[in-house]
């Protein structure tokens, strides 16, 4: 007769049958949200009405201090899916797939299919349009696409405006003439979403990564009345400082286009008070809208008994100005546009918390593989801070880093808890030729003045800090056969240019050599130094090739 199993034996084979090698692999719900910024109540924005994202953050861990890697939905939305940044794909654009930049990029969603997963995409998640297209080799079923009109009112499209891409724009706000919140796209995702979690929850031996994309608060502002009548339209906030910063360079900010492509915009100039305080009333009334379609499909989840083995994740792909330093829209290096709302809900993760600890979009494809169990990725430009959702006092990285490009310079931006700085100059050329923003956070919030030229401790602190990081690459771009052999031609005549002037055929030229037989004695010297990248007094065959970048 065989003895009783003992208590300590017993609870040894208790523990090994729910040992976390053979524990049930747990589910992903993705919540992507466009332009979104944290002007929401659990990031003690005082007016927002957004019960559901609130109650996800008491769930969950609510990062303070997150931000994108570029202030555009592509852009933004690659470094999420393939935890590369923008300027290591070379893609800074909205037209430009990024397969073509990184085409051996294995996405999130991928991973998580090769570790048998049965990944879904719902509504916005890559960016689709101007030419560009959602990745269908990340999901296991075909991504889907809500029907639905933009607008709901006649009078919204009744004076439509000639885009910029030979569309035509209707009014940047409506009050939807509705109460049916599945009378617009987030309604029919929000049902959709339902529905993939109610399968899911037929078939749990399936692990599940669901994405789910959201667009308002995305212009045109709209959205059924009652989330309009949440508000008091005289009590919402204004933008305090109107002035580009003091010292910026004139291309840091911009004129708002995206706006002024709708309808009832004004084509250029100031943007009246009434009408900027209809616009926030409007992105408010977008946020609570959206908000309600996401407490739809939490209240899915918690009701398939799904809540306990699912990470949620609620990310925004980045800010958004509502006026401040006059700026409209996303596309800038400032703090409005660049900081975004992010909260991860783990099971086993800190619970009704908050982190100060600083944090890109590019970490959370590390972050997640390692909060499912799943192997790691190598080579991403992401960090895991799965230690930070499981004890919010960690602190992994010391800064982040984004970039926006204008006029064929790049801003690469460099964010530590207290300083940001930009460094604005063309991929490739040396630093020398760079311009230079420098903001203190601590003393001035609202950015009204840049401190580069009177900090210069802090700026090459910031500077040593951007050094560590590789360079930037160009905007990646297709030639013909036609610009190829151009380019081709191009060079073959600097490089006998080169050779030429090369008089003493060491393989470099001095400035006498230089100016040598130039067409234009007097602006040639001013060119020496732009050419000489490495500012060693020598231009090499490349920097007089490529003139430098």
């Amino acid at each position: 007769m065989k003895s009783p199993l003992t208590g300590s034996v017993l609870t040894t084979l208790i523990c090994l049958a729910i040992s976390p090698a053979m524990a049930k692999p747990k589910n992903v719900l993705l919540i992507c949200i466009d332009d979104l910024k944290p002007s929401l109540g659990c990031y003690d924005d005082p007016v927002a009405h957004t019960p559901a994202i609130d109650a996800l953050a008491r769930r969950g861990l609510l990062f303070e201090a997150a931000y994108c890697n570029q202030a555009v939905c592509s852009p933004s939305r690659n470094a999420l899916m393939t935890g590369l940044r923008p300027q290591t794909i070379g893609i800074y654009d909205l037209p430009t797939n990024f397969r073509k930049g990184a085409p051996g990029a294995v996405t999130v969603a991928e991973h998580f299919k090769a570790n048998g997963y049965r990944t879904e995409a719902l509504g916005k998640i890559m960016h689709r349009g101007h030419g560009n297209v959602e990745d269908s080799a990340s999901w296991t079923v075909p991504h889907f696409v809500a029907k639905a009109p933009l607008y709901l009112n006649p009078e919204s499209t009744a004076n439509g405006r000639k885009d910029s891409r030979g569309g035509t724009r209707g009014a940047a706000t409506e009050i939807g003439d509705t109460n049916d919140d599945e009378a617009y796209f987030d309604g029919l995702i929000a049902k959709e979403a339902i529905a993939r979690l109610e399968n899911a929850a037929a078939n749990p031996d399936e692990p599940f990564f669901i994405a789910v994309g959201f667009i308002r608060p995305h212009l045109p502002f709209v959205a059924p009345k009652k989330y309009w009548d949440l508000y008091d339209a005289d009590k919402i906030p204004m933008p305090e400082f109107l002035k580009a910063p003091e010292g910026a360079p004139d291309y840091a900010v911009h004129s708002g286009g995206e706006l002024r492509q709708y309808s009832d915009m004004p084509l250029k100039g100031k943007i009246d008070e009434a009408k900027t305080r209809h616009l926030i009333h409007g992105y408010y009334a977008a946020t609570s809208y959206a908000d309600a379609q996401i407490g739809r499909v939490l209240e899915a989840l918690d009701a398939n008994q799904l809540s306990e083995n699912t990470i949620v994740v609620l990310w925004g792909d980045h800010g958004w100005h509502l006026g401040d330093h006059s700026i409209w829209c996303k596309h800038t290096n400032f703090e409005q546009a660049a900081r975004i709302p992010l909260i991860i809900a783990d099971p086993d993760g800190a619970g009704n918390a908050r982190t100060s600890a600083l944090i890109e979009t590019v970490d959370l494809y590390p972050t997640l593989a390692e909060l499912a169990g799943i192997p790691e990725k190598a080579g991403l430009d992401g960090i895991s801070q799965a230690a930070v959702v499981k004890d919010p006092g960690v602190t992994l990285r010391d800064h982040v880093i984004h970039v926006y490009p204008r006029g064929g310079k790049l801003g690469r931006a460099i964010r530590t808890e207290r300083f940001r700085m930009v460094e604005w100059k063309r991929p490739g050329a040396s630093s020398d030729a760079a311009e230079f923003e420098l903001y203190d956070y601590q003393i001035d919030p609202l950015e009204t003045r840049s401190l580069a030229s009177d900090d210069p401790d802090t700026l090459a602190k910031l500077q040593a800090i951007l050094a560590t990081h590789p360079e930037a690459k160009p905007q990646y771009r297709e030639y013909s056969a036609e610009e190829i052999a151009a380019r081709e031609a191009a060079i073959a005549k600097r490089v006998d240019a080169f050779k030429k002037r090369d008089e003493n055929s060491d393989g470099k030229l001095s400035l006498e050599e230089f100016l040598s037989r130039q067409p234009d004695p007097d602006e040639a010297p001013k060119r020496f130094p732009v050419f000489d990248s490495n500012s060693d007094g020598f231009l090499t065959e490349n920097e007089y090739v490529n003139a430098g970048k």
